[in-house]
């Protein structure tokens, strides 16, 4: 089952095939925060910013959530390309 990102019951981002997507799509997004943790962890550990939760989900009718990722996967690495052409630019 697919999964996206919600604040209360609102669906906030488009339908991934994994949780981890979801995660490693909300961290690029900056909505990824880390906080301490109980004292017999010795690091912090990633929460959501304001209490949104990664829940599984059905797709909307016309949504392919493999065909997300693949997007989202491509749109990151067009961002990462650019992102170094300029700093050779400089």
């Amino acid at each position: 089952m697919p999964y996206a990102l919600f604040s209360n019951d609102a669906k906030l981002s488009k339908a991934y095939p994994t949780e981890a997507d979801v995660w490693r799509h909300a961290r690029l997004s900056g909505l990824v925060v880390d906080v301490a943790s109980e004292d017999d962890k010795p690091s912090p550990r990633p929460v959501l910013d304001n209490d949104y939760e990664i829940k599984p989900c059905r797709p909307d009718p016309q949504e392919d959530p493999a065909k997300n990722q693949a997007d989202a996967e491509r749109d990151a690495e067009l961002e990462l390309q650019l992102g170094s052409e300029t700093g050779r630019l400089e």
